[in-house]
Protein backbone atom coordinates (compact mmCIF):
# COMPACT_ATOMS: atom_id res chain seq x y z
CA UNK A 1 0.00 0.00 0.00
CA UNK A 2 2.84 2.41 0.83
CA UNK A 3 4.47 2.00 -2.56
CA UNK A 4 1.13 2.66 -4.25
CA UNK A 5 1.34 6.23 -2.93
CA UNK A 6 4.68 6.64 -4.67
CA UNK A 7 3.33 5.12 -7.90
CA UNK A 8 0.41 7.55 -7.84
CA UNK A 9 2.77 10.46 -7.30
CA UNK A 10 5.18 9.58 -10.13
CA UNK A 11 2.34 8.61 -12.48
CA UNK A 12 3.51 5.08 -13.22
CA UNK A 13 2.27 1.73 -11.87
CA UNK A 14 4.83 -1.07 -11.88
CA UNK A 15 3.96 -4.50 -13.17
CA UNK A 16 7.02 -5.89 -11.38
CA UNK A 17 6.87 -4.52 -7.82
CA UNK A 18 10.22 -6.12 -6.95
CA UNK A 19 11.88 -3.88 -9.53
CA UNK A 20 10.41 -0.83 -7.80
CA UNK A 21 11.66 -2.07 -4.43
CA UNK A 22 15.15 -2.64 -5.83
CA UNK A 23 15.22 0.91 -7.20
CA UNK A 24 14.55 2.17 -3.67
CA UNK A 25 17.13 -0.08 -1.97
CA UNK A 26 20.19 1.81 -0.76
CA UNK A 27 23.53 0.00 -0.44
CA UNK A 28 23.36 0.26 3.37
CA UNK A 29 20.10 -1.71 3.50
CA UNK A 30 21.27 -4.16 0.82
CA UNK A 31 24.43 -4.93 2.82
CA UNK A 32 22.52 -5.53 6.05
CA UNK A 33 19.98 -7.80 4.37
CA UNK A 34 22.29 -9.48 1.82
CA UNK A 35 20.26 -8.40 -1.21
CA UNK A 36 21.03 -6.39 -4.35
CA UNK A 37 21.07 -2.59 -4.09
CA UNK A 38 19.95 -0.01 -6.64
CA UNK A 39 23.52 0.80 -7.81
CA UNK A 40 23.28 -0.97 -11.17
CA UNK A 41 19.91 0.65 -11.83
CA UNK A 42 21.49 4.04 -11.07
CA UNK A 43 24.14 3.37 -13.69
CA UNK A 44 21.53 2.59 -16.34
CA UNK A 45 19.22 5.41 -15.30
CA UNK A 46 22.00 7.98 -15.58
CA UNK A 47 22.52 7.09 -19.26
CA UNK A 48 18.79 7.09 -20.01
CA UNK A 49 18.38 10.48 -18.34
CA UNK A 50 21.17 12.02 -20.39
CA UNK A 51 19.82 10.55 -23.64
CA UNK A 52 16.21 11.64 -23.07
CA UNK A 53 17.15 15.15 -21.93
CA UNK A 54 19.40 15.50 -24.99
CA UNK A 55 16.60 14.31 -27.28
CA UNK A 56 14.12 16.71 -25.67
CA UNK A 57 16.49 19.66 -26.11
CA UNK A 58 17.20 18.72 -29.74
CA UNK A 59 13.50 18.43 -30.63
CA UNK A 60 12.12 21.38 -28.65
CA UNK A 61 14.87 24.01 -28.80
CA UNK A 62 16.10 24.03 -32.43
CA UNK A 63 17.64 27.51 -32.07
CA UNK A 64 20.11 26.41 -29.39
CA UNK A 65 23.64 25.72 -30.58
CA UNK A 66 25.46 22.53 -29.62
CA UNK A 67 27.47 24.24 -26.89
CA UNK A 68 24.35 25.85 -25.45
CA UNK A 69 22.50 22.51 -25.38
CA UNK A 70 25.46 21.01 -23.52
CA UNK A 71 25.33 23.81 -20.95
CA UNK A 72 21.57 23.49 -20.45
CA UNK A 73 21.82 19.72 -20.04
CA UNK A 74 24.62 20.09 -17.49
CA UNK A 75 22.55 22.65 -15.57
CA UNK A 76 19.45 20.45 -15.50
CA UNK A 77 20.89 16.93 -15.19
CA UNK A 78 22.54 17.56 -11.84
CA UNK A 79 22.14 16.66 -8.18
CA UNK A 80 20.16 19.80 -7.42
CA UNK A 81 17.45 19.13 -10.03
CA UNK A 82 17.14 15.43 -9.20
CA UNK A 83 16.99 16.26 -5.50
CA UNK A 84 14.04 18.58 -6.22
CA UNK A 85 12.22 15.77 -8.03
CA UNK A 86 12.84 13.36 -5.16
CA UNK A 87 11.53 15.88 -2.61
CA UNK A 88 8.51 16.67 -4.77
CA UNK A 89 7.49 13.00 -4.76
CA UNK A 90 8.58 12.40 -1.13
CA UNK A 91 11.05 9.68 -2.13
CA UNK A 92 12.63 9.76 1.32
CA UNK A 93 9.51 8.18 2.80
CA UNK A 94 9.91 5.08 0.61
CA UNK A 95 13.65 4.39 0.65
CA UNK A 96 15.02 1.17 2.12
CA UNK A 97 17.92 2.39 4.26
CA UNK A 98 20.27 0.64 6.64
CA UNK A 99 20.03 1.39 10.36
CA UNK A 100 22.97 3.79 10.39
CA UNK A 101 21.61 5.77 7.42
CA UNK A 102 18.21 5.97 9.09
CA UNK A 103 19.78 7.35 12.26
CA UNK A 104 21.83 9.97 10.44
CA UNK A 105 19.02 11.32 8.24
CA UNK A 106 19.77 9.41 5.05
CA UNK A 107 16.19 9.90 3.81
CA UNK A 108 17.00 13.59 3.26
CA UNK A 109 20.56 13.21 1.97
CA UNK A 110 20.79 14.80 -1.52
CA UNK A 111 23.20 12.21 -2.96
CA UNK A 112 20.97 9.30 -1.88
CA UNK A 113 17.83 10.95 -3.22
CA UNK A 114 19.52 11.82 -6.51
CA UNK A 115 20.64 8.21 -6.97
CA UNK A 116 17.13 6.95 -6.26
CA UNK A 117 15.71 9.10 -9.09
CA UNK A 118 18.21 7.63 -11.55
CA UNK A 119 17.37 4.14 -10.31
CA UNK A 120 13.63 4.75 -10.70
CA UNK A 121 14.16 5.95 -14.26
CA UNK A 122 15.94 2.70 -15.10
CA UNK A 123 13.28 0.66 -13.32
CA UNK A 124 10.49 2.36 -15.28
CA UNK A 125 12.41 1.69 -18.51
CA UNK A 126 12.89 -2.01 -17.70
CA UNK A 127 9.29 -2.41 -16.56
CA UNK A 128 7.42 -0.33 -19.13
CA UNK A 129 9.78 0.70 -21.90
CA UNK A 130 11.54 3.84 -23.07
CA UNK A 131 8.36 5.86 -23.69
CA UNK A 132 7.26 5.53 -20.07
CA UNK A 133 10.74 6.51 -18.87
CA UNK A 134 10.69 9.48 -21.24
CA UNK A 135 7.28 10.55 -19.94
CA UNK A 136 8.56 10.57 -16.35
CA UNK A 137 11.75 12.49 -17.22
CA UNK A 138 10.08 15.14 -19.39
CA UNK A 139 7.22 15.69 -16.97
CA UNK A 140 9.62 16.31 -14.11
CA UNK A 141 12.37 18.25 -15.91
CA UNK A 142 10.65 20.33 -18.61
CA UNK A 143 10.22 23.38 -16.36
CA UNK A 144 13.85 23.24 -15.23
CA UNK A 145 14.92 22.93 -18.88
CA UNK A 146 12.79 25.93 -19.86
CA UNK A 147 14.38 28.06 -17.12
CA UNK A 148 17.87 26.89 -18.06
CA UNK A 149 17.39 27.72 -21.75
CA UNK A 150 16.34 31.27 -20.87
CA UNK A 151 19.46 31.75 -18.76
CA UNK A 152 21.95 29.82 -20.84
CA UNK A 153 24.06 32.98 -21.21
CA UNK A 154 24.10 33.52 -17.45
CA UNK A 155 26.83 30.91 -17.18
CA UNK A 156 29.28 33.65 -18.22
CA UNK A 157 28.48 36.26 -15.55
CA UNK A 158 30.51 34.64 -12.76
CA UNK A 159 33.50 34.21 -15.06
CA UNK A 160 33.31 37.79 -16.34
CA UNK A 161 33.02 39.14 -12.79
CA UNK A 162 36.00 37.09 -11.66
CA UNK A 163 38.12 38.37 -14.55
CA UNK A 164 37.10 41.99 -13.87
CA UNK A 165 37.81 41.79 -10.14
CA UNK A 166 41.16 40.06 -10.60
CA UNK A 167 42.50 42.44 -13.27
CA UNK A 168 44.99 43.93 -10.81
CA UNK A 169 45.76 40.85 -8.74
CA UNK A 170 44.24 38.03 -6.71
CA UNK A 171 41.11 38.72 -4.66
CA UNK A 172 38.80 36.45 -2.67
CA UNK A 173 35.39 36.07 -4.32
CA UNK A 174 32.64 34.31 -2.36
CA UNK A 175 29.03 33.39 -3.11
CA UNK A 176 26.63 32.47 -0.33
CA UNK A 177 22.92 31.68 -0.13
CA UNK A 178 21.41 34.10 2.37
CA UNK A 179 17.72 33.22 2.01
CA UNK A 180 15.62 30.26 0.91
CA UNK A 181 11.83 30.35 0.66
CA UNK A 182 8.82 28.63 -0.86
CA UNK A 183 7.64 24.99 -1.03
CA UNK A 184 9.91 22.21 -2.34
CA UNK A 185 8.37 22.31 -5.82
CA UNK A 186 8.70 26.11 -6.12
CA UNK A 187 11.80 27.17 -4.18
CA UNK A 188 13.26 30.66 -4.33
CA UNK A 189 16.87 31.41 -3.40
CA UNK A 190 18.69 34.65 -2.65
CA UNK A 191 22.46 34.82 -3.02
CA UNK A 192 25.08 37.46 -2.37
CA UNK A 193 28.55 37.85 -3.83
CA UNK A 194 31.44 39.26 -1.81
CA UNK A 195 34.92 40.43 -2.79
CA UNK A 196 37.49 40.34 0.00
CA UNK A 197 34.64 40.33 2.50
CA UNK A 198 32.76 43.30 0.99
CA UNK A 199 29.23 42.62 -0.30
CA UNK A 200 28.96 43.62 -3.96
CA UNK A 201 25.43 42.57 -4.90
CA UNK A 202 22.54 40.17 -4.31
CA UNK A 203 20.50 38.09 -6.73
CA UNK A 204 17.45 35.83 -6.74
CA UNK A 205 16.58 32.67 -8.65
CA UNK A 206 14.67 29.41 -8.67
CA UNK A 207 17.92 27.51 -8.08
CA UNK A 208 21.09 28.28 -6.13
CA UNK A 209 23.05 28.50 -9.37
CA UNK A 210 20.60 30.94 -10.91
CA UNK A 211 20.66 33.12 -7.77
CA UNK A 212 24.47 33.22 -7.88
CA UNK A 213 24.43 34.14 -11.57
CA UNK A 214 21.99 36.97 -10.93
CA UNK A 215 24.14 38.26 -8.07
CA UNK A 216 27.19 38.27 -10.37
CA UNK A 217 25.18 40.03 -13.10
CA UNK A 218 24.10 42.80 -10.71
CA UNK A 219 27.64 43.16 -9.40
CA UNK A 220 28.87 43.67 -12.97
CA UNK A 221 26.22 46.32 -13.57
CA UNK A 222 27.38 48.22 -10.47
CA UNK A 223 31.01 48.03 -11.52
CA UNK A 224 30.42 49.55 -14.98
Amino acid sequence: MELQRLEQSIGYTFKNKELLKKALTHTSYAYENKIESNEKLEFLGDSILEFISSKYLYNNYPKLREGEMTKVRATVVCEESLYKIAKLHNFGDFLYLGKSEQRTGGKNRPAILEDSIEAIIAAIYLDGGILEAEKFIVENLKNEIEIATKHVGDKDYKTVLQEKLQMHGEVKIEYEIIKESGPDHDKKFESQVKCDGKILAQGEGKSKKEAQMQAAKKALEKLK
